[in-house]
């Protein structure tokens, strides 16, 4: 892959921290599948992908490996193929499995930084706390359904979040597991009140994704 564009701004020492750094995503949506793209396209090179669904017709309008002919595809396995079309180089695995409580000692090691990109609240809690116990580098993608404004998506402490029903959830279920400070990337502003579903726009998750990209990059290149 020709990462000459990007060497001017990170330098060689930059690129050589992306390709070494080991990531991992857990949860390929929207956010996920968005900002694998994102860091595969900015010289990551060692990535695993988490996710337990397949593509579906609903992923069309704003997840990144659901094309007509990957419908019915594992989703992990179709993010993969799409990402080593980027560079045939790099080292992605795929991993089709719903990462919880359970499994979080067998699956999550080893990893330079994860992503939870979630969208179970359970399962964001367990795996955030492991993670922070375990010392392990973790970021979080809050709420990026029901809007369609401007996605201002800011990178802040989970306690300094608001206008965010995800991150409150969160906030609440953080602080009795006694988890005092936690980054997350959130947009703070109003979500449009749907009953019942959560309606998702091409744009918003990608912003998500750019922001959580910019987390990642610069935490690697500055480490």
């Amino acid at each position: 892959m020709d990462n000459s564009r990007t060497k001017l701004l990170l330098g060689e020492d930059g690129i050589k921290k992306l390709q070494k750094a080991k990531l991992a995503i857990v949860g390929c949506g929207g956010v996920g599948g968005n900002l694998a793209m994102l860091l595969i396209r900015s010289g990551v090179e060692n990535l695993t992908l988490f996710d337990f669904d397949k593509v579906e017709m609903s992923n069309l309008n704003r997840q990144v490996q659901a094309y007509i002919d990957t419908i019915g595809m594992v989703k992990v396995v179709a993010l993969r193929d799409y990402l080593l079309k980027i560079n045939e180089k790099a080292k992605i695995e795929a991993v089709n499995v719903k990462i919880n409580k359970n499994n979080l000692e067998q699956y999550i090691k080893n990893f330079d930084i994860v992503i939870d990109a979630i969208d179970i609240v359970s399962d964001k809690i367990e795996l955030i706390c492991y993670c922070i116990d375990k010392g392990i580098k973790i970021v979080s993608a809050m709420g990026a359904g029901n809007r369609i404004n401007n996605p201002n998506f800011i990178i802040e402490d989970i306690y300094k979040t608001h206008d965010d029903g995800l991150a409150k959830v969160m906030r609440k279920n953080l602080k009795m597991r006694g988890i005092k400070k936690h980054d997350v990337v959130y947009c703070p502003s109003k979500p449009i009140k749907i009953e019942g579903q959560i309606g998702s726009i091409s744009y918003f998750p990608m912003a998500c994704a750019c922001s959580l990209a910019s987390y990642v990059i610069n935490f690697i290149v500055e480490s």
